[in-house]
Protein backbone atom coordinates (compact mmCIF):
# COMPACT_ATOMS: atom_id res chain seq x y z
CA UNK A 1 0.00 0.00 0.00
CA UNK A 2 1.43 3.10 -1.09
CA UNK A 3 -0.12 5.94 1.06
CA UNK A 4 1.49 8.07 3.48
CA UNK A 5 1.97 7.09 7.10
CA UNK A 6 0.13 9.29 9.38
CA UNK A 7 2.38 10.53 12.61
CA UNK A 8 -0.13 11.10 15.45
CA UNK A 9 1.48 14.29 17.27
CA UNK A 10 2.31 13.65 21.25
CA UNK A 11 -0.47 13.17 24.05
CA UNK A 12 -2.42 15.39 25.21
CA UNK A 13 -1.70 15.85 28.83
CA UNK A 14 -3.69 17.63 31.87
CA UNK A 15 -1.53 19.33 34.17
CA UNK A 16 -2.00 20.99 36.59
CA UNK A 17 0.86 24.10 38.35
CA UNK A 18 1.17 24.50 41.62
CA UNK A 19 3.98 27.73 41.94
CA UNK A 20 5.94 28.42 44.79
CA UNK A 21 9.42 28.62 46.92
CA UNK A 22 9.06 25.12 48.43
CA UNK A 23 11.81 26.66 51.27
CA UNK A 24 11.74 23.51 51.64
CA UNK A 25 9.25 21.37 50.03
CA UNK A 26 7.44 19.13 51.84
CA UNK A 27 5.07 16.10 52.49
CA UNK A 28 2.15 18.66 52.48
CA UNK A 29 3.16 20.04 48.92
CA UNK A 30 3.07 16.49 48.48
CA UNK A 31 0.19 15.44 49.96
CA UNK A 32 -1.90 18.58 48.19
CA UNK A 33 -0.44 17.56 45.55
CA UNK A 34 -1.54 13.99 44.79
CA UNK A 35 -4.94 14.70 46.12
CA UNK A 36 -5.66 17.50 43.34
CA UNK A 37 -4.27 15.36 40.45
CA UNK A 38 -7.06 12.44 42.10
CA UNK A 39 -9.82 14.87 42.23
CA UNK A 40 -9.08 16.75 38.91
CA UNK A 41 -8.17 13.47 36.84
CA UNK A 42 -4.65 14.92 35.65
CA UNK A 43 -2.01 13.01 34.38
CA UNK A 44 1.09 15.42 36.59
CA UNK A 45 1.19 17.88 39.01
CA UNK A 46 4.38 20.00 38.18
CA UNK A 47 5.47 21.98 40.99
CA UNK A 48 7.13 25.54 39.67
CA UNK A 49 10.25 26.47 41.85
CA UNK A 50 10.31 30.05 41.85
CA UNK A 51 13.67 31.78 41.53
CA UNK A 52 12.25 34.57 43.59
CA UNK A 53 8.17 35.47 44.81
CA UNK A 54 7.90 39.51 44.81
CA UNK A 55 5.25 38.86 47.51
CA UNK A 56 8.04 37.28 49.60
CA UNK A 57 11.00 38.98 51.39
CA UNK A 58 14.18 37.21 49.91
CA UNK A 59 15.94 37.34 53.79
CA UNK A 60 16.17 33.19 54.46
CA UNK A 61 15.34 32.06 50.78
CA UNK A 62 18.07 29.26 50.05
CA UNK A 63 19.27 29.03 47.01
CA UNK A 64 17.50 27.85 43.65
CA UNK A 65 19.36 24.68 43.43
CA UNK A 66 18.66 23.50 47.21
CA UNK A 67 15.37 24.53 46.81
CA UNK A 68 14.42 22.13 43.58
CA UNK A 69 16.55 19.32 45.17
CA UNK A 70 14.00 19.50 48.38
CA UNK A 71 10.86 19.36 45.80
CA UNK A 72 12.99 16.51 43.71
CA UNK A 73 13.33 14.13 46.90
CA UNK A 74 9.53 15.04 47.98
CA UNK A 75 8.28 13.96 43.96
CA UNK A 76 10.35 10.52 43.90
CA UNK A 77 7.88 7.65 42.48
CA UNK A 78 4.86 9.97 41.64
CA UNK A 79 3.00 12.20 39.23
CA UNK A 80 5.21 15.44 40.49
CA UNK A 81 7.40 16.88 38.13
CA UNK A 82 9.52 19.75 40.04
CA UNK A 83 11.18 22.53 37.39
CA UNK A 84 13.04 25.94 37.31
CA UNK A 85 11.71 26.51 33.89
CA UNK A 86 10.57 30.08 35.20
CA UNK A 87 14.76 30.98 35.40
CA UNK A 88 15.08 29.36 32.16
CA UNK A 89 12.27 31.68 30.65
CA UNK A 90 13.13 34.82 32.90
CA UNK A 91 9.45 35.86 33.72
CA UNK A 92 9.33 36.74 36.99
CA UNK A 93 5.47 37.14 37.62
CA UNK A 94 3.03 34.06 37.28
CA UNK A 95 1.24 35.82 34.70
CA UNK A 96 3.72 35.70 32.08
CA UNK A 97 4.84 32.36 33.41
CA UNK A 98 1.47 30.93 32.39
CA UNK A 99 1.67 32.64 28.95
CA UNK A 100 5.08 31.42 28.28
CA UNK A 101 4.00 27.54 29.28
CA UNK A 102 0.73 27.84 27.01
CA UNK A 103 3.57 29.10 24.33
CA UNK A 104 5.88 25.98 24.73
CA UNK A 105 3.28 23.32 25.22
CA UNK A 106 0.48 23.89 23.23
CA UNK A 107 -1.29 20.62 23.76
CA UNK A 108 -1.46 20.53 27.60
CA UNK A 109 -4.00 21.72 29.28
CA UNK A 110 -2.86 23.28 32.14
CA UNK A 111 -5.11 24.00 35.80
CA UNK A 112 -3.83 26.97 38.00
CA UNK A 113 -3.50 25.24 41.61
CA UNK A 114 -3.56 27.06 44.98
CA UNK A 115 -4.39 27.62 48.79
CA UNK A 116 -7.46 30.07 49.37
CA UNK A 117 -4.39 32.06 51.61
CA UNK A 118 -2.92 32.86 47.83
CA UNK A 119 -6.65 33.61 46.82
CA UNK A 120 -6.80 36.16 49.85
CA UNK A 121 -4.23 37.98 48.06
CA UNK A 122 -5.02 37.10 44.72
CA UNK A 123 -6.12 40.68 43.76
CA UNK A 124 -2.26 41.77 44.26
CA UNK A 125 -0.72 40.09 41.85
CA UNK A 126 0.37 41.45 38.61
CA UNK A 127 -2.98 41.51 36.18
CA UNK A 128 -4.52 38.83 38.34
CA UNK A 129 -7.73 39.39 35.95
CA UNK A 130 -5.77 38.02 32.95
CA UNK A 131 -4.48 35.17 34.71
CA UNK A 132 -7.79 33.86 35.45
CA UNK A 133 -8.20 34.23 32.06
CA UNK A 134 -5.75 32.08 31.03
CA UNK A 135 -6.44 28.55 32.82
CA UNK A 136 -8.97 27.08 35.09
CA UNK A 137 -8.02 28.00 38.58
CA UNK A 138 -8.44 25.04 41.89
CA UNK A 139 -8.32 26.51 44.93
CA UNK A 140 -7.71 24.24 47.95
CA UNK A 141 -9.23 25.11 51.27
CA UNK A 142 -7.00 26.08 54.09
CA UNK A 143 -8.31 26.51 57.46
CA UNK A 144 -8.51 30.49 58.76
CA UNK A 145 -8.35 31.51 55.54
CA UNK A 146 -11.27 30.61 53.28
CA UNK A 147 -13.57 33.63 54.56
CA UNK A 148 -11.23 36.01 53.69
CA UNK A 149 -10.50 34.43 50.22
CA UNK A 150 -14.64 34.53 49.78
CA UNK A 151 -14.28 37.94 50.98
CA UNK A 152 -11.40 39.28 48.65
CA UNK A 153 -11.65 41.34 45.42
CA UNK A 154 -10.04 38.15 43.39
CA UNK A 155 -12.54 35.59 45.37
CA UNK A 156 -15.61 38.02 44.41
CA UNK A 157 -14.85 37.97 40.88
CA UNK A 158 -13.59 34.37 40.42
CA UNK A 159 -16.94 33.45 42.60
CA UNK A 160 -18.95 34.28 39.72
CA UNK A 161 -17.55 31.00 37.68
CA UNK A 162 -17.93 28.50 40.04
CA UNK A 163 -17.37 25.42 38.75
CA UNK A 164 -17.16 21.30 39.97
CA UNK A 165 -13.88 19.18 39.55
CA UNK A 166 -15.87 17.16 37.37
CA UNK A 167 -16.47 19.72 34.67
CA UNK A 168 -12.54 19.31 33.59
CA UNK A 169 -13.40 15.41 32.16
CA UNK A 170 -14.81 17.41 29.61
CA UNK A 171 -12.96 19.21 26.72
CA UNK A 172 -15.41 22.78 27.82
CA UNK A 173 -14.91 22.51 31.43
CA UNK A 174 -10.92 24.05 30.57
CA UNK A 175 -12.52 27.15 29.79
CA UNK A 176 -12.13 30.08 31.30
CA UNK A 177 -12.45 32.34 33.99
CA UNK A 178 -13.25 29.26 36.48
CA UNK A 179 -13.19 28.34 39.42
CA UNK A 180 -12.95 24.88 41.47
CA UNK A 181 -12.84 24.58 45.24
CA UNK A 182 -11.54 21.42 46.31
CA UNK A 183 -11.81 20.46 50.40
CA UNK A 184 -9.48 17.89 51.87
CA UNK A 185 -8.43 17.66 55.67
CA UNK A 186 -5.87 20.18 56.46
CA UNK A 187 -1.91 18.85 56.67
CA UNK A 188 -0.28 20.96 59.54
CA UNK A 189 3.19 21.02 57.81
CA UNK A 190 4.96 24.06 56.90
CA UNK A 191 7.89 25.14 55.38
CA UNK A 192 8.24 27.58 58.02
CA UNK A 193 8.21 25.23 60.93
CA UNK A 194 10.72 23.05 59.11
CA UNK A 195 13.18 26.27 58.77
CA UNK A 196 12.66 26.80 62.28
CA UNK A 197 13.79 23.58 63.47
CA UNK A 198 16.80 23.20 60.89
CA UNK A 199 17.95 26.42 59.77
CA UNK A 200 20.72 24.50 58.00
CA UNK A 201 18.54 22.42 56.35
CA UNK A 202 19.50 23.65 52.35
CA UNK A 203 23.33 22.39 53.66
CA UNK A 204 22.30 19.30 52.74
CA UNK A 205 21.74 19.46 49.46
CA UNK A 206 24.70 21.53 48.42
CA UNK A 207 26.93 20.88 45.44
CA UNK A 208 24.27 18.13 44.13
CA UNK A 209 24.29 17.58 40.62
CA UNK A 210 20.74 17.83 39.60
CA UNK A 211 18.93 17.80 35.64
CA UNK A 212 16.01 19.81 35.50
CA UNK A 213 13.19 16.77 34.87
CA UNK A 214 10.77 19.15 32.65
CA UNK A 215 13.61 20.40 30.90
CA UNK A 216 16.38 18.51 30.81
CA UNK A 217 18.91 20.79 31.07
CA UNK A 218 21.42 20.63 33.98
CA UNK A 219 21.03 22.89 37.22
CA UNK A 220 23.74 24.96 38.19
CA UNK A 221 24.12 24.05 41.93
CA UNK A 222 25.72 27.55 43.07
CA UNK A 223 22.21 29.51 41.58
CA UNK A 224 20.73 32.15 43.79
Amino acid sequence: MGGARHRAGPALKKVALLGGSFNPAHGGHRRISLFARRALGLDEVWWLVSPGNPLKPKAGMAPLAARLASALEQARGVPIVPTQIERELGTRYTVDTLRALKRRYPRNRFVWLMGSDNLAQFHQWKDWRRLARAMPIAVIARPGYDASARASPAGAWLGRYRRSAASLKHRAGWSAPALIQLRFDPDPRSATAIRRADPEWARRFAGKRLRDPLTHHPVDPDIA
